[in-house]
Order: structure tokens, then sequence, then C-alpha cells
């Protein structure tokens, strides 16, 4: 790359947050006056945030949580074996004495360290633990129909991880579901001054799904497949006071500190993920890549650029060096394609063609480059469930 070059976005004539490498393209991303964007302002907010009282106001909820429980569960924890879900059951279990029930819906792309990380989890915390897994078939008819709907491959995991633990919540009558991250943390979508999007079931809706489960339905889908994505009636949370919130807007959150904690303390793994530097946010499963790579054909950018912008606001890295991280790793083809593809029955010219058909308005006129990958990716894109399946098929084969 030539010198003039060097710490430029990817994507001339776009605003982009003057601070980070956020672009304008970032779906419900705000800027102020001075083209500050919002995940910005709250990080720096954040620094001011009396924690001391913050961490107060949680001990007195779950411990009144504690108390209304009885001889039932204090609280539901959905979890994916991730390192934010990992360190949410550190932090209730050993630090605060909760009896939580793991809630995971499974999506079904559990790469092999996600599958062990999971059950690592579980192990180090004594936690019980419930999973819904959505079957093969259902899981690659719907990736296949979330293209056309959202312009993205996940909708069956951005449904599933909403509406199970909810629907565990009425089942099992625990109204308290403890999540991790805060809204104001990284996404843009909100600030810790400013918490504009309340945590409730339209905020499912507006940042993850999209559609609804009806609106799913299509010639290769039925309604009754869709029975497990529905959320549990307005009605039916009120009654069971059902109440949603975010370790985050609690204690002070780092999610790599809290990595490298997990990590060195608990045996919790990184692992490669498609279209970044970074090893260790969604490691549980092989379809990131996927995720990222449709929002760069969208959107302009991918994984790297969110990565890289929370390592400039945290001082890691200079903007002109997150720019340089995004525009070598956003682009990039994930192999994860390929597995898509053979499970969906489409082409790669049907594929962009819809992926062009999703691009923003406002980008049309730009050129996106994707490059191969010239790696081969350290862990294998192939549902780890389906990888025990054929070793046992080839041992049994080989004698």
């Amino acid at each position: 790359m030539t010198e003039n070059k060097f710490g430029k976005p990817q994507m001339e004539g776009i605003m982009y947050c003057v601070r980070c490498c956020i672009p304008s393209t970032q779906e419900l991303v705000k800027f102020d006056e001075m083209g500050i964007c919002q995940a910005c302002q709250s990080s720096e907010q954040k620094i001011h945030i009396n924690w001391v009282e913050k961490e107060k106001e949680l001990r007195k909820i779950l411990e009144e949580a504690k108390s209304k429980a009885g001889n039932n569960y204090d609280c539901i924890v959905p979890i994916s074996g991730g390192k934010d879900s990992t360190f949410q059951l550190y932090v209730l279990t050993q630090v605060y004495g909760m009896k939580p029930l793991a809630v995971t819906f499974s999506h079904n792309w559990f790469s092999e360290t996600g599958w062990y990380n999971l059950l690592n989890s579980l192990e180090k915390f004594n936690v019980d633990h419930i999973m819904f897994t959505p079957n093969r078939d259902l899981v690659n008819r719907i990736a296949k129909r979330s293209l056309e709907a959202i312009g993205d491959t996940c909708w069956h995991c951005h449904a599933g991880v909403g509406a199970f633990p909810l629907q565990a919540a009425i089942r099992f009558n625990i109204p308290l579901l403890i999540y991790g991250e805060s809204i104001a943390e990284s996404s843009g979508r909100s600030t810790y001054k400013n918490p504009l999007m309340e945590f409730n079931l339209d905020y499912f809706m507006k940042v993850s799904t999209k559609r609804n489960p009806k609106e799913m339905v299509c010639d290769y889908i039925s309604e009754k497949d869709m029975k497990p994505f529905f959320f549990p009636s307005i009605e039916e949370l009120d009654k069971a006071g059902v109440r949603l919130m975010h370790l985050g807007d609690y204690i002070f959150w780092d999610d790599e500190r809290q990595m490298e904690f997990v990590r060195d303390n608990f045996g919790w793994k990184e692992t490669e993920v498609e279209g970044t530097y970074k090893g260790y946010k969604s490691a549980e499963c092989i379809m990131p890549g996927m995720h990222d790579f449709t929002n760069y054909l969208k959107r302009g950018f991918g994984r790297a650029t969110h990565q890289a912008s929370v390592d400039v606001r945290n001082g890691l890295l200079s903007r002109e060096e997150g720019f340089e991280l995004a525009n070598k790793y956003d682009n990039e083809i994930p192999e994860s394609l390929e597995y898509y593809l053979k499970v969906t029955g489409m082409t790669k010219e049907e594929f962009y063609k819809m992926m062009m058909e999703k691009r923003l308005p406002e980008i049309k006129h730009i050129d996106l480059p994707v490059v191969e990958k010239t790696r081969k990716n350290k862990e294998r894109i192939l549902p780890y469930p389906e990888q025990l399946i054929e070793r046992e098929e080839n041992k049994k084969n080989n004698g």
C-alpha cells in the first residue's frame, strides 16, 4: 500500500467517526456535532460513572432475587459458552453466591473450541443447564431464508437467543434474566448517559431479528417449524414479572481483560475467528465469518472494523492502525462461505447477487473489494457434532 493510502478508510465519501473507525453505515449509529459516534461518547462517560455505587445497586437486585426465589433458581443466565457468559457465571456464582439456571439456545453451529468452552464452564461453575437445539435440516433451511429476509445468515441464532431464555423464564417461573455486556458498551446504539434503547422485546426485534417468525415462513419453512422462535406474549411476561438486565450496567466492563481472566483461571480457550485479528469473540461458532462478511457486503465494514474501533477507544491502536487492520481483514472471503453454499444449495453467483441487492443505497456505487484468504483456518469449518459423527464413522469404516 502506498504511503498516502496508509490508514485510510475503505469507503471514500462516507462519513466515519473522527475518533474511531466506525462508518455512518453502521445500523442505528449516531454522531454528535463534532462527528464523534455514540460508542466513543459512551466510552468516555464510562470512566466517570461511580461503579462502587452501581455495584451496590447490583447487590441489592441480586439479594432481592434470592429472597423472592425461595427454593427456586435465583435467576436465568443465557449462555453460549463464550467469554462473556463464562465471565457472567463466574461473577454470579463465585462472587455473589447466586444459584442460576444456565440456558442455552444452540445455533447448532458449534465449533470444537466452542463446545469445549460451554461444557468447561458448566463443569467449572457447577450450574444446572438446559439447552434447546434446532435440528440440522431446519437450521440449514432458515440460513437460506435468512439471507433473503435480512441479508444475514444468522436469523435463527438472533431469534433463538432472545426467545428461548424468555420461554424458559415462563416455564420455570424464574423472572430475572441476567445478560452480559451493556447495550451502551460498544455497539454505538446507546450510551451510558443516555440509554435510549430499553432492553425489552422491541430491542430484540430492532437490533437483531428484524423479522418475526411468521415473516420467515415460506414455501420451504412452515409456521410449525417456527415454533421455537416465537417470543412469549407481553401479557405472559408481565404476569410472570420477567425482568431483563445487563451485568455490564452495574460493573465496569472490559471484555478483553475478562476473557484473559477466564482463560487464565478457568481454562477458557480462544480460537481463530474469520474476518478479524482477534480470536475471542464468537469463538463458540463456525459461522461468524459469514455473519461479518455479509455485513461487509451490505454496509462496507466487518468485524475487524468493530474490534479495531474498540482498541482505538482503549488506546491500544491509533485510528490509522485500526483502518489498516480493517482493510486487511474485513474484505476476506471466509472459508465458511463454502459451508454455507453447501448446506443451502445456493451458488456463489446467487449469493453475491443477493448481497448486492441488500447493499445500502448510499454505498451501491462503491466497489467493495473481496479477496481470497491466503491461509487455512486453524479450526475446521464444520459443526462439531458433525465432526464427531464423521470421526466415529471413519473409525468404523477403517476397521
